[in-house]
């Protein structure tokens, strides 16, 4: 790396971690004006606030807002030295638009490593911290328990699939009490009904870690011949705990790449609706960090060229842009949660999309 591209890498990390830095006082500092009174309310000191709550926030907000304010600074820097004629002298000394563009290259390379890194690690860990104490002092009914109470009243209804071959149904079950009933187990292959397990009763048992099922009837159809029998008791080992069954919205942002991962192989066991949603997340979490790079490249080229207008024309053409992959990125995540759009489809169409941005705006640019 040569003077030049320290140059540039100076003006672009130092542009960018000021940029978040301001952003980051001032996402505080309005998240502190709302949230006072439950401050107040909390009886917490200071530093327990600042540990159990801002130590989540802070990641939080930095990385949803992170290709935003790359993008931006990337262009600030960039027109700044397009406006003093800075360009204009590097690519008349015999310095190629590509060679140029190097520095851009390597830091969006830099962040993208960053970010992927933070968004698989990091920022879960951090909405581990900011959820659970959201959860405890601001929003007690964010949790998936308390939202089937306010809808059901004392419990609810889950069915799930615990092996290749067998589907649970459990009615009333209240994550509080960790019981319910009645319930039920349905064993299928190749299209028969090998066995049926009704029951009263369920509930947790925490000492055998297992599922009690009290009062149950079970019918065995294999071979032919039907058999019944009854039990007062009957400790089955299923594929899910109460922790499983009590989780909420949030549960996919406090997970770690590899938990998620594991997460989203035991929900499609179990067949599990909402796994759009999971694999979005999953998917975002490596697309993400290449939309870095694009914005990086997108934005260089921009404003490398100068403009009367200078810095204003450039952050107005930069809006725009942004504005629109945020639209694309939205209406494809919703075409892949609620509609037959593949979730690793979903993710990486924007950035598809912006591939070609990327070569029109290079090919247009002035070298």
């Amino acid at each position: 790396m040569k003077k030049l591209d320290w140059y540039i890498l100076k003006k672009f990390l130092s542009t960018f971690f000021f940029s978040i830095f301001l952003f980051t006082v001032v996402a505080v500092v309005i998240d502190v004006s709302e949230k006072a009174d439950d401050f107040v309310k909390s009886h917490l000191p200071l530093q327990k606030i600042i540990t159990d709550y801002y130590f989540g926030f802070i990641p939080h907000i930095i990385a949803l807002l992170f290709p935003l304010f790359v993008f931006i600074a990337v262009i600030f820097f960039t027109s700044k030295m397009a406006g003093k004629s800075e360009v204009i002298a590097i690519l008349a000394s015999g310095t190629s638009f590509n060679r140029w563009l190097r520095p851009y290259y390597i830091g969006g390379l830099f962040l993208s490593v960053l970010l992927w890194f933070a968004s698989n690690y990091v920022v879960p860990k951090a909405n581990k911290i900011r959820g659970a104490f959201e959860a405890k002092y601001f929003d007690p009914n964010s949790s998936y328990e308390n939202l089937i109470k306010s809808r059901f009243g004392s419990g609810s209804d889950f069915y799930t699939k615990t092996d290749s071959f067998t589907y649970a149904g459990v009615y009333n079950y209240d994550t509080t009490l960790k019981r319910g009933g009645p319930v039920f187990l349905h064993t299928v292959k190749q299209n028969r009904l090998i066995s049926n397990i009704r029951a009263d009763n369920f509930s947790w048992d925490s000492a055998h870690r297992k599922w009690k099922f009290q009062n149950l009837v079970k019918r065995d159809l294999g071979g032919g011949n039907e058999t019944i029998k009854m039990q007062d008791s009957l400790l089955i080992n299923l594929n899910f705990t109460p922790a499983d069954v009590k989780k909420d919205k949030y549960m996919k942002d406090r997970l770690s790449s590899d938990e998620l991962s594991a997460f989203i192989k035991m929900e499609e066991l179990r067949g599990s609706e909402g796994l759009s949603e999971l694999k979005v997340e999953q998917g975002r979490r490596n697309a993400t960090p290449v939309t870095v790079f694009l914005l990086t490249v997108i934005g260089a080229v921009i404003a490398g060229r100068k403009v009367r207008g200078g810095s204003g024309v450039h952050l107005a053409i930069g809006f725009i842009i942004a504005a629109l992959f945020i639209l694309a990125d939205k209406f494809s995540t919703i075409f892949s949660t609620k509609g037959n759009l593949s979730p690793a489809l979903a993710v990486w169409i924007p950035n598809i999309v912006f591939v070609f941005v990327v070569v029109y705006l290079y090919r247009k640019a002035p070298k």
